[in-house]
Formats: structure tokens, C-alpha cells, sequence
């Protein structure tokens, strides 16, 4: 789902292709403790980097990554409450310069591994979608894919107590009146609430592709002569996410079993098009609509403004995990396994050691992003001394 971009503060990013499923947890009998961040967890010293065996072109591809987030390192605060901005000054100082066929000794030498909580990660994908799309309208090509309104504003809707109001305010919508409202949902925006007010940036030609493209946030629209338009998120709705593939899975629809559908985007994808009335409702139990700009460059942002690499950037919850750190995963999908840089964030990816890998763009980030789902350990990186400066036992 991520992410899973922001282009994604992605719901991203953009949700990842399993945030779809959404949360089959249940509430226990006795609730658990309040924790905020990853300070509050709690930290446990990993091994020494150099146990890892890290991979050359995997390490390489790393410190790509890390050097291109050390200007939002050194200088953003870390919400997990773990590095402060001048822990990562030394790494930084070197990145730029480090020879990339050393890679793996510039993790040892500036590192050290640390596990967040217990370490046990679940990681899901995300990709770069390529779906047909036209800079103008024309036969085929009818779905409109809409900037950012400029009703969409942050306000106290009076349907919201005042004791309920506290924060950010929620992305709501202005009226001429004056008055603060909930903004369309994506069954009003698609029964034409925002048509001829001249937001179209492009049209899709297949609504199923153009929302599984809203999912992940990013994407790349290929017109019938071969123009790229790469667009990227800009704002959302302001309406919650729903997985529509946990509410198929409640309906009995995904599974192993006779007439079940594959639990992946795949499968359901599948259904929608066999099913296209029940599938035109079920996507539309998914109120978030989300509106994107055109983007400049070679590849999609990731939500801090970097641009992120398949197979190298992770969307994470910065709540735990700090922006631009390295992230060691060992899951059962061997695809997942290695070192990745935390780019990105995903309205689904929220908590400790929960991952959305980016897999870049074509036919095999979609095959391998759609129906990633590995459950392993994760291990952080930090600048060196930050677990003495922690206090975290030896």
C-alpha cells in the first residue's frame, strides 16, 4: 500500500499494494500501553554491522540512498526520538565521497545496529505504476485525474466537538458560505463534483488501473504516442483510507479456498473486472481520494522530498524509525531481505518495524510489490554512540 510516495506523505505514498488488505488485528481485553515513538519502546543492541554480510552492490545501492537524504538528516528533527540532527554529520561528511565499491566497510564504520521493540517486521510493496493516460480528453481516455482543488483547506468542521479538537485540523472543504464541511468523497468526486472546474491534469483510460495508481501514490501515464506524464501525490481528500482487501476477505472473497480470489493487488484486481458493478462499489467503499501534480525528473519523491530507488528505498513510520536511516531486513521472502534506506511514509504504515519496500517501476516491481507480504526481523542503523548516548545496555 506506503506507501506504500509522497509524492506520498504518500498516503504516499501512497498506500502499499497489502495495506489493501487493511487491519484484521482485534482489540484485547486489557488495552496496552501508550507508546509514541521508538524511544519510548525501547531499544536492544543488534550485532556488529560486519556480522551481516553486507552485499556489495546491495551496500552500494544504500549509500546511494543515505547520501542523497543527508541534507534532510542533518538538519530535520527525528520524531522517534532517537538521533538528534548532528549524529549524522560524520556518515554525512563521507557518503559523498566514499568509494561505492567499499560500500559495506562505510556501514561498519560509521554504524552500529540496534533493534526497535522486539524487531519482529512485516513488509509489504509498492511500485511505480505505468497505465495508459492522455495530457487531454478523447475517446478512451475519461477519467480525470485532478490537481489539488483550492477549496481543499485545513478547518474545524462543526460536526466536530471542541473537545475532539485538538491537533491538525482536517482536511476539509471551504463553501462560498463561508462554512467548514467534509470535502467530496470519491463516489461524489467520480459522479462529477469537481468536473468544469478546469483541475484536470490528464485522463486515465481505465478507472480499476487509475485507482490502484491513487493507492500507490505515484505513477506514470503513457499516451498513445509514447509521452511519459510522471504524476505524483499532492494532496488527499481528507477521507479515511479503506483496504478494500480486508473487506473482501471479511466477505469470504480471498483465499485459497473455491471461488476465492488471491490475497494480493493481483486478485483483486481480478474481481473487480470479473465483477464490475459489485467491483465499482467496492472501490468506493474507499472514500480517500487522493489528487496529484505533475513531477519532474527521473523518479518519484519519496515524503521527504528525496527521490526514491527501487529496490534500495523503504517507506516506514517515522514514529519509529528515523528519516534517511538503514534499515537491515531478514524476512522469509527473499526478495525483501538486505539493506534499505527509509525514504518514504504510507497512510498504512503505521508502528514499529512495519516496512513497505519500493520496487520501481515495469512488470516486475508490479508482479513482486503486488504480492509482497514477508514477515521477518529488522534492524536499524544508527550513527555510532547513539545507544551509549541512549543508554541502552551493552
Amino acid at each position: 500500500m506506503a506507501a506504500p510516495f509522497s509524492t506520498l506523505p504518500r498516503i504516499a505514498a501512497a498506500l502499499p499494494a497489502l495495506a489493501l488488505l487493511g487491519s484484521c488485528a482485534s482489540m484485547g481485553p486489557v488495552p496496552a500501553p501508550v507508546v509514541t515513538n521508538a524511544a519510548s519502546l525501547g531499544l536492544a543492541r543488534g550485532p556488529s554491522i560486519e556480522s551481516f554480510g553486507l552485499l556489495a552492490r546491495d551496500s552500494a545501492d544504500a549509500l546511494d540512498s543515505f547520501a542523497a537524504s543527508c541534507e534532510v538528516l542533518t538538519r530535520r528533527q527525528d520524531q522517534s526520538g532517537l538521533t538528534r540532527p548532528f549524529d549524522w554529520q560524520p556518515a554525512c561528511r563521507s557518503a559523498a565521497t566514499w568509494p561505492r565499491s567499499e560500500a559495506p566497510r562505510f556501514f561498519a564504520t560509521y554504524f552500529e545496529a540496534a533493534r526497535v521493540g522486539d524487531g519482529a517486521a512485516f513488509a509489504t510493496g509498492y511500485f511505480e505504476p505505468e497505465i495508459a493516460g492522455s495530457r487531454t480528453r478523447r475517446p478512451g481516455f475519461e477519467v480525470p485525474v485532478y490537481g489539488e482543488p483550492q477549496d481543499l483547506v485545513r478547518c474545524w468542521r462543526a460536526d466536530i466537538p471542541a473537545s475532539e479538537r485538538t491537533g491538525r485540523e482536517p482536511l476539509s472543504r471551504m463553501t462560498p458560505e463561508g462554512d467548514c464541511v467534509q470535502y467530496y468523497s470519491r463516489a461524489e468526486i467520480e459522479d462529477g463534483a469537481l468536473e468544469g472546474r478546469g483541475l484536470e491534469i490528464a485522463w486515465a483510460a481505465d478507472p480499476v488501473e487509475f485507482f490502484f495508481l491513487q493507492i500507490q501514490g505515484s505513477g506514470r501515464l503513457i499516451s498513445p504516442e509514447g509521452e511519459v506524464i510522471r504524476i505524483g501525490y499532492a494532496n488527499q481528500n481528507g477521507h479515511a483510507y479503506t483496504g478494500i482487501g480486508g473487506v473482501m476477505r471479511e466477505q469470504g472473497l480471498l483465499g485459497d479456498g473455491p471461488g476465492q480470489y488471491a490475497g494480493s493487488m493481483q486478485g483483486i484486481m481480478q474481481y473487480i473486472r470479473e465483477n464490475p458493478d459489485d467491483g465499482r462499489e467496492l472501490m468506493r467503499m474507499n472514500e480517500s481520494w487522493v489528487f496529484f501534480r505533475e513531477l519532474d525528473g527521473d523518479g518519484p519523491l519519496g515524503s521527504i522530498g528525496v527521490p526514491v530507488r527501487g529496490e534500495s528505498s523503504v517507506a516506514v513510520d517515522p514514529n519509529y524509525v528515523p528519516y534517511g536511516a538503514p534499515v537491515f531486513l531478514s524476512t522469509d521472502r527473499v526478495e525483501a531481505r538486505g539493506l534499505w534506506v527509509a525514504q518514504d511514509t504510507g497512510g498504512a504504515i503505521k508502528g514499529p518495524n512495519r516496512f513497505d519496500t519500493f520496487w520501481g517501476a515495469g512488470e516486475r516491481a508490479r508482479e513482486v510489490a503486488g504480492g509482497m507480504s514477508a514477515r521477518g526481523q529488522a534492524v536499524l542503523f544508527l550513527p555510532r554512540g547513539t545507544l551509549d548516548r541512549l543508554g541502552v545496555a551493552p
